[in-house]
């Protein structure tokens, strides 16, 4: 049986399908996979040229173990990727010498979190279809998780979501996406602060016990594996379709919350080769200056025009420093609990020099993110978003030992979720995929809250009728 520890060592391991619903294990720690399941070099040159859902299949497969039938997984996968408008699910495309775009927007809700979240639905629905009870999933976002969590939880039996959003935050675009839904299932909150303030609001509901078990609560937010092991997925599909196993593939990453940047750390310990990968922050740069210079400290939230990753507290980066540390869980709950008190802790230097032999941090300032939104468009005409302009800003300062290495960035969402933002870089306004294009005409329905945690906890313990 494949088995899940939490990163702060004090919760007793549990299942893949128990992982899942759980989101945050109990002591506060992340769950991470109790071994590392692996590929072999063929396994991984059978993958070229296989559907998407084939090969997310085989992925989660190795973490969900015999908790999920193979052939029920595919199901769902095939389900899952079929809400897609590309075939290829995430198309390639090429922008310069060796530098390639991996478009992960093509989803119900124009954004990377469309991956790994038409498939959590499913997972969830499909591990309480046989029990008696009702699920409470709450979820911070900064932009793209609510939305996406909203589509792909909405309507579901035995399931009810609440979305937290700071507001005036996030594009109108992304909002809409949450609170134009009529589901009544469905929950939207307008939080008065930042994005860390409605993390803060999930962490402390997850670490209230009587809380979280009056509503049955569970979390979507990138501290849920399933997320992570999703999401490593397109690396092995991106690197195999570039070259991998037979060479080396390197990734430039937008990060906010260090998730998706996590998991090509995941595939690289699959087996994959995977060179290098470049976490690309905007000027909210925590991950960026802990890579730098081993002092993983927040500051205060910069807004930016790449509002999904205005984050100063990078969730995910504490399932690296876990590994890095050699998986000693009392000494990450220590390092955690520090952050939380303090907003500032040194990275052991053995830690760090672990790290930068994977990952390097680069930061992009506003004036870069519009300059590059207008430079691909001239060289390439293709229209980019902000943050995968932050991650072709970081791609094109980077410099690898082996100069024909593919680097591909990760494109996490489409230029229409920031009309404006494009707008005022390129003189372009991005046009609106079919199926979204009435997204503006439809009526929103969301409430407004301090940020607090007991008053939200109030309110969702309203919804859930207990």
């Amino acid at each position: 049986m494949t088995r899940y520890i939490s990163t702060r060592g004090a919760s007793p391991p549990i299942g893949f399908l128990d992982a899942v619903l759980a989101g945050l294990a109990p002591d506060g720690g992340l769950y991470s996979p109790e071994v590392w399941p692996t590929f072999t070099s063929a396994e991984i040159a059978a993958f070229a040229g296989q559907p998407y859902a084939k090969v997310a299949a085989a992925v989660l497969g190795k973490f969900a173990g015999p908790d999920i039938d193979s052939a029920v997984l595919l199901d769902m996968c095939e389900e899952a990727y079929s809400t897609f408008s590309h075939k290829a699910v995430i198309p390639i495309s090429q922008i310069g010498d060796n530098l390639f775009l991996l478009e992960l927007f093509h989803g119900p809700t124009l954004a990377f979190k469309d991956v790994a979240m038409q498939l959590l639905g499913r997972l969830y629905e499909h591990a309480l279809s046989a029990q008696n009870r009702t699920l409470t999933v709450i979820c911070a976002t900064s932009g793209d998780t609510g939305g996406a969590a909203v589509e792909a939880f909405r309507g579901r039996a035995n399931m009810r979501i609440v979305a937290l959003f700071p507001e005036g935050r996030i594009s109108e675009v992304q909002r809409r996406f949450m609170t134009t839904a009529t589901d009544a299932n469905v929950r939207c909150l307008s939080i008065q602060g930042s994005f860390d303030d409605c993390q803060n609001i999930v962490k402390a509901s997850f670490c209230d016990e009587a809380f979280r078990t009056a509503v049955d609560l569970s979390g979507v937010n990138s501290i849920n594996w399933a997320r992570i092991a999703a999401q490593a997925v397109y690396y092995f599909t991106a690197a195999v379709a570039l070259g991998a196993p037979g060479r080396s593939i390197a990734f430039a990453t937008p990060t906010g919350n260090f998730g998706d940047a996590f998991a090509g750390f995941v595939a690289r310990q699959m087996g994959l080769p995977i060179a290098r990968i470049v976490a690309a922050t905007n000027s909210n740069d925590i991950v960026a200056r802990a890579f730098q210079d081993g002092l993983y400290a927040r500051g205060n939230v910069a807004f930016t025009q790449s509002p999904a990753m205005d984050i100063q507290i990078a969730s995910n980066f504490e399932r690296l420093y876990f590994e890095m540390i050699r998986r000693d869980g009392v000494e990450t709950a220590r390092t955690f609990k520090a952050f939380a008190e303090t907003g500032a802790v040194n990275v052991p230097p053995e830690a760090l020099a672990r790290m930068r032999e994977i990952f390097s941090g680069m930061s992009v300032d506003e004036p870069q993110t519009a300059r590059t939104i207008l430079s691909v468009l001239n060289e390439t005409g293709e229209l980019i978003d902000p943050h995968t302009a932050v991650g072709v800003a970081a791609a094109s300062r980077t410099v690898l030992p082996d100069p024909t290495t593919p680097l591909v960035v990760l494109s996490t969402a489409h230029p229409a979720k920031f009309p404006d933002a494009v707008l005022a870089a390129s003189g372009q306004t991005p046009h609106a995929p079919r199926g979204t294009a009435d997204l503006a005409a439809r009526p929103e329905r969301f409430d407004r809250l301090p940020a607090d945690a007991e008053t939200v906890k109030a309110y969702v313990r309203a919804f859930a009728g207990v």
